[in-house]
């Protein structure tokens, strides 16, 4: 049996390589690794797995519902669930042909009345009216709603990270992999590894730390972009193509501890940033790099040497300084 790369699943199902990361940190799939750091594969079990999920999600079912009948199993309980979401959906339905049959009233009495300003005489249009008055009130659409529920989400964890530090990170001489194209976290990932494993870097330097950043950063649903990788070296090493040897500047850095896959909490740690009152955002204004932004693999040692294959945990770093009415 031929297992199947994380890049041929991504194509398979037209999913991003980050999302099955995602699916594999909330239990729903088993993602199988090499020898290589960043490599996976799936089996068949887990490809049966990913569509199942990648149907229930073009469904609109949600990743908690989606979780619940994974594990269980049971057909009653998903017919169950199913007729929920169908109810839910019809409701929507409904609600959306008010909408649409609302909008039409507005084109026919606009179209007819042919008023100088827009809402002279509108709302007292008896047709419009009635129908207006079905409306629900306030409506969100879907973005919408997903956007206020991660702002309130956001929200309700200010208080919860209590463990962001201030750290200071030395300037240090890096070398550098840098990839624009698909998979660009496991190629860099690759190329650093078989640098640090061939090199000998370990050896000579047992304290190296593993940096990394978009770039370019996701600007779209696409999720198109580049990943750059930064491994400390002493100064004199020889970084070899396709490599380069870079100098990074270092300084004050806002750090939060996540576990691979868990990225919201980006947004979390940049609301304590610009909320907490004693330090105040420093960066180089470049969305192409994250803004100087870092994310460092905290236990990359074990992986590179001993083949840990637990979970990955890396610290968010949003570059600060002192803000001027900072205690």
């Amino acid at each position: 049996m031929n297992n199947t790369t994380i890049s041929q699943a991504s194509r398979r199902f037209d999913i991003s390589t980050r999302t099955l990361r995602y699916y594999e940190q909330l239990g729903l799939i088993r993602g199988i690794r090499g020898e290589d750091y960043a490599y996976r594969t799936y089996d068949d079990e887990s490809l049966a797995r990913i569509g199942q999920i990648v149907l229930l999600r073009k469904l609109r079912v949600p990743l908690s519902q989606i979780e619940a009948l994974l594990k269980r199993d049971d057909v009653r309980e998903a017919i169950a669930a199913f007729e929920r979401h169908a109810a839910n959906l019809t409701a929507e339905i409904d609600a959306l042909d008010t909408v649409r049959e609302v909008l039409r009233a507005l084109i026919r009495y606009l179209s007819a009345a042919q008023p100088s300003r827009l809402w002279d005489g509108l709302l007292s249009d008896e047709s419009v009216r009635a129908l207006a008055a079905r409306l629900a009130p306030e409506p969100m659409n879907l973005k919408e709603k997903k956007t206020m529920e991660n702002l309130n989400r956001v929200q309700e964890s200010l208080h919860a990270l209590r463990d962001v530090r201030i750290v200071y990170l030395p300037p240090s001489t890096v070398a550098s992999a840098h990839f624009i194209g698909p998979d660009p976290e496991d190629v860099a990932g690759r190329w650093i590894d078989e640098f640090v494993k061939g090199s000998g870097l370990v050896q000579a330097k047992p304290d190296l730390r593993l940096y990394g950043f978009n770039h370019p950063n996701p600007v779209d649903e696409s999720n198109a972009h580049g990943y750059e990788f930064w491994v400390t070296v002493p100064d004199g090493w020889d970084v070899p193509a396709p490599l380069t040897k870079q100098h990074f500047g270092g300084g004050l850095y806002a750090a939060h501890m996540i576990r691979m896959g868990d990225f919201l909490e980006w947004d979390w740690l940049d609301h304590w940033v610009r909320e907490n009152g004693a330090y105040a955002y420093r960066g180089d204004g470049n969305p192409e790099n994250m803004f100087g932004a870092l994310e460092e693999h905290l236990n990359y040692y074990t992986h590179i040497t001993e083949g840990d294959r637990g979970a990955f945990q890396l610290d968010l770093l949003i570059p600060v300084k002192r803000s001027e009415g900072g205690l």
